[in-house]
């Protein structure tokens, strides 16, 4: 069984109208997740945060200790590609307390790397986690906002979600599809009182592309080897000098609160100016900007 309880701190409550809001997180181990828990926690919610492996929850519990919000935490072992255990720990979470009010989809990973040279099982690993499990999450707690006439589905997708960069092939496929399944899913769900929203950060300090970039399987002799070594120079000093990542969290605590927020938030370091220059250059310009740059690099 993937779905169980580490943590139990909170009183259940049976009323879908109690003044606590609970809101799912997943992936809370690290990065976006933790920070977004801890915000939200201090926005007042019960926070359900999940995370494939229990083990690594030390860091959200001191930093959630040192915030003064554990108490209104929970921890709970969560797999996204496990879609029985998804089921469960949703139907588990409504027994208990009545009611799922926000959904955070965040959990995630990067596979990096030229399509060629990508494993065809790494991309399906990579779509399995960034996008199906996305879907499997929605799809659960799905008739209980629509049944309770409220509710916000909440998912961090990336700049890379509307503009691909080589090398990223199998990351930004995922976030593409997450793009489109959230435009679809919002037009869905908006007449019964469900808004979904897309989160999209540029660069920040995460390690979901420092542990990407690991995992990167190039031969010496590569045609490749040139660019993506560009691609990689490029990200590296992107990632240095990005912001921390808790304005995202900030930013997705007050979507929570919003009445009516809307389909998109870009946010962070060249994302909002990317995707206006995408939207407004031809796109031959904006190929032969990225093809020179990483020429430069290279």
């Amino acid at each position: 069984m993937k779905a169980r309880t580490r943590k139990m701190t909170l009183k259940p409550s049976h009323s879908t109208h109690s003044h606590i809001q609970t809101a799912i997180i997943t992936g809370t181990s690290s990065g976006f997740g933790l920070l977004t828990a801890i915000s939200m926690a201090r926005s007042g919610y019960r926070v359900i945060a999940t995370m494939r492996d229990l083990s690594k929850q030390g860091r959200l519990v001191k930093e959630a200790e040192e915030a003064g919000v554990w108490a209104q935490m929970e921890c709970l072992e969560l797999d996204v590609t496990d879609t029985a255990g998804i089921n469960r720990t949703v139907a588990d979470v409504i027994a208990r307390f009545g009611t799922i009010d926000v959904l955070v989809n965040n959990a995630g990973f990067a596979v990096g790397g030229y399509t060629e040279e990508v494993s065809l099982e790494d991309w399906r690993i990579q779509m399995e986690t960034n996008f199906f499990g996305v879907v499997s999450l929605s799809k659960a707690v799905l008739p209980y906002m629509r049944e309770q006439g409220y509710g916000k589905i909440i998912t961090v997708s990336s700049v890379s979600g509307r503009i691909a960069l080589p090398g990223y092939g199998p990351y930004a496929a995922s976030k593409f599809a997450i793009e489109g399944f959230s435009e679809a899913l919002r037009l869905e769900m908006l007449p019964f009182g469900v808004h979904v929203v897309l989160v999209e950060p540029g660069s920040y300090r995460t390690d979901i592309w420092d542990k990407g970039f690991k995992t990167i399987k190039s031969p010496p002799d590569s045609p490749y080897r040139s660019s993506m070594e560009a691609m990689l120079s490029l990200a590296r000093k992107s990632a240095a000098n990005a912001p921390h990542p808790r304005a995202v969290a900030s930013l997705i605590a007050k979507i929570a609160k919003r009445q009516n927020p809307r389909l998109r938030y870009p946010i962070g370091q060249g994302s909002t100016f990317a995707m206006l220059a995408k939207a407004v250059l031809p796109w031959k310009l904006f190929e032969s900007i990225i093809t020179r740059i990483l020429k430069r690099k290279g």
